[in-house]
């Protein structure tokens, strides 16, 4: 009996598949080629076997059951870290001023964020025998900010810009007249400071955070130390130490005496806050060359340690700290640019040597910040007091 003819019409027979497979063979003998189309290139189901229908929806179920649980999964373990880690960090209570929203600065939409960080010169709260003092609360003329600093972060993460504002900085307080800028904390606590620096920048202050310089040394020594360059010898002054010129690698108790010296420097207050932001590069680039943001469980650690010594504003959810430190994976230390608020002079007010900014180069830096226009400021003013590479 002769074969039939290939092109009778009938349906040729397919070996059955061996096995259940998502790339089965194609083009087997007397086949036509398969029609480009992916991988899921399905016969036409009028000649498909009803078995065969069966097992590729059951592929389907299970590869996208198996990817919403990988998902799913994923997702849990993040909210999972943010809330573990991130609430060990004390919140601040009250931290921003309670006059209304048309007396502050008007928020301007898609510019970023602005952090107030302040450094306290001593704890305010004390700790029961056998355990560590929390993060600090404020009481009444316990203590003064001794560090000021406005963090500006780009709406895209991009960049970042430090702004140290001397503790000597003579400013209107709020309810108080006229003072030194670090007087706003002893005198109202986080809330002052928060009105007194944002009536003096006139920049909406997002969040805040606290340290005092116990934390400060912990934090140094959690971390484990960080080589800060000294360009040259300085000689001890009075009660300052002595420093060789070199790298040196700095534990939390020599840190500190690094950041909060100022009697052997030249410019006195002014040079010690470049060397608190020297320090702060030098602990950028301790983290970020660890990988540490670029990890969600690195991150969730540093979080834990940070959680012992620094204090946030409570706006700031658990979710949203981890968020917002997950958002600086891509910034890089040369994307960040350290510099002191726009000098005036030194002056006398009273009995009391003060410190003086210069009101024109000031406001044209406040207005890049609160425009997010950061990156064209500093192209058309290059001369400001940015902290360099070489720092006493």
């Amino acid at each position: 009996m002769e074969p039939e003819d290939e092109q009778s019409g009938e349906h040729e027979r397919r070996p059955a598949p061996s096995g259940l497979s998502l790339f089965e063979p194609r083009d087997q003998p007397g086949e036509q080629p398969a029609e480009p189309g992916g991988a899921f290139d399905v016969a036409d189901p009028g000649t498909e076997s009803p078995s065969r229908r069966r097992r590729t929806r059951r592929v389907l179920l299970w590869t996208v059951s198996t990817l919403l649980a990988l998902v799913l999964g994923a997702g849990g373990a993040l909210w999972w870290t943010a809330e573990h880690y991130a609430s060990s960090v004390h919140r601040i209570p009250d931290a921003f001023p309670t006059v209304p929203d048309s007396a502050q600065p008007k928020p301007v939409p898609d510019s970023g964020l602005n952090l107030l960080l302040v450094g306290l010169d001593a704890r305010s709260d004390t700790p029961t025998t056998g355990s560590a003092a929390k993060a600090p609360a404020w009481q009444a003329g316990a203590a003064r900010s001794d560090t000021m600093m406005l963090l500006h972060l780009s709406e895209d993460r991009r960049s970042a810009t430090l702004v140290s504002l001397p503790r000597d900085t003579w400013v209107p307080v709020p309810g108080h007249g006229e003072a030194k800028l670090n007087a706003a904390y002893s005198w109202g606590g986080p809330a002052l400071m928060t009105e007194t620096v944002q009536n003096l920048t006139g920049i909406r202050v997002d969040h805040l955070a606290v340290i005092d310089w116990n934390g400060f040394r912990a934090l140094t020594d959690a971390v484990g130390g960080v080589d800060i360059t000294v360009p040259r010898t300085i000689e001890g002054v009075g009660e300052a130490r002595a420093w060789e010129a070199g790298t040196h690698h700095m534990d939390g108790a020599t840190a500190l005496l690094y950041v909060r010296e100022r009697y052997g420097l030249p410019g006195g207050d002014l040079d010690r806050t470049k060397r608190q932001q020297n320090f702060l590069r030098a602990l950028m680039l301790k983290v970020m060359d660890s990988g540490t943001l670029t990890s969600p469980a690195r991150l969730g650690g540093l979080l834990g340690t940070v959680g012992e010594v620094v204090s946030v504003d409570d706006r700031l959810s658990n979710t949203g700290l981890f968020q917002l430190a997950w958002s600086l994976r891509s910034l890089r230390a040369d994307d960040v640019r350290f510099l002191n608020a726009p000098f005036g002079g030194f002056a006398t007010r009273g009995e009391q040597s003060v410190v003086l900014l210069a009101d024109r180069p000031a406001e044209r830096l406040w207005e890049a910040i609160r425009n997010d226009r950061t990156e064209q400021y500093f192209q058309e003013h290059r001369a400001g007091d940015t902290l360099g590479a070489d720092v006493d």
